[in-house]
């Protein structure tokens, strides 16, 4: 009885957790469409830093990444070319799969552990007070900017990873290997399709918003001490990562099943 009480409180627990993470999550999408006129200003800017942050400082990160992995693949998957072609083998793993989940686990360690340790900060110091008392919402002050800086990165960052993985991976294959890689991009430019390129916009764009909901949510939920910071830290990544894989293959089953 013990054990069915505590896994009926564990369960009421996560209806509840995902319950509310829904409502703030359709809170905060909204506020694209209403749109108040006060701060506009202020979240532009904020905006702006948070895909500089995010996304222009990450490619020394996410450059070097994406020729190791574009690289690895087809060096790995080059013998498989007689059963299969290797362009489709590329376009699978990279466009599909590995670029979106890699571009949106290098923004949870960079950004999202960021903003969760911010608005937490934020939180904790009184200015989400501060902004309610000068008249300001903090979600559309706080939340919303971060919510269209990291979804801008993460689209831009997913391309430019696919561009670099395959198009730099080549590059490195044909000057340093032997390989037979003849006929490499014809491939690719005959694998690649609207579709693919769709689901991974999509994709990425999911990412973007698991990702602000999930560390804005911990970090506004952080109480009154200080200590509470790394935990609700570790727990947004850990579990902005988990969602972000539940969705990569929602959407996959979604268009290839």
């Amino acid at each position: 009885m013990m054990i069915i009480g505590h896994l009926g409180r564990e369960t009421m627990r996560l209806v509840n957790h995902m319950a509310l993470l829904s409502a703030y999550t359709v809170d905060l999408l909204s506020y694209l469409v209403r749109r108040p006129k006060v701060g506009r200003s202020l979240v532009r800017r904020i905006a702006l830093e948070q895909i500089y942050f995010t996304a222009v400082q990450a490619l020394w990160t996410l450059i070097p990444v994406a020729l190791i992995i574009g690289s690895a693949f087809i060096v790995q998957f080059t013998k498989l070319s007689g059963q299969y072609e290797l362009g489709n083998i590329v376009v699978l793993l990279i466009i599909r799969e590995s670029g979106p989940a890699i571009t949106a686990l290098l923004i949870i360690l960079r950004s999202a552990t960021a903003v969760t340790i911010e608005t937490s900060y934020m939180k904790i110091f009184h200015e989400i007070d501060a902004l309610e008392m000068s008249g300001m919402d903090p979600v559309w002050i706080i939340c919303v900017p971060r919510l269209i800086g990291i979804t801008s990165a993460i689209l831009g960052l997913f391309i430019i990873f696919d561009i670099v993985a395959i198009i730099g991976g080549y590059a490195v294959v044909w000057m340093f290997s032997y390989l037979p890689i003849g006929g490499f991009l014809h491939q690719i430019a005959k694998a690649v399709t609207l579709t693919e390129i769709a689901v991974g916009l999509i994709k990425a764009g999911c990412f973007g918003i698991i990702i602000t909901v999930i560390s804005t949510y911990y970090g506004l939920n952080v109480e009154k001490k200080i200590t509470e910071i790394p935990i609700a830290t570790s727990i947004a990544a850990v579990e902005g990562f988990f969602f972000c894989l539940i969705a990569n293959i929602l959407i996959s089953a979604l268009f290839y099943l």
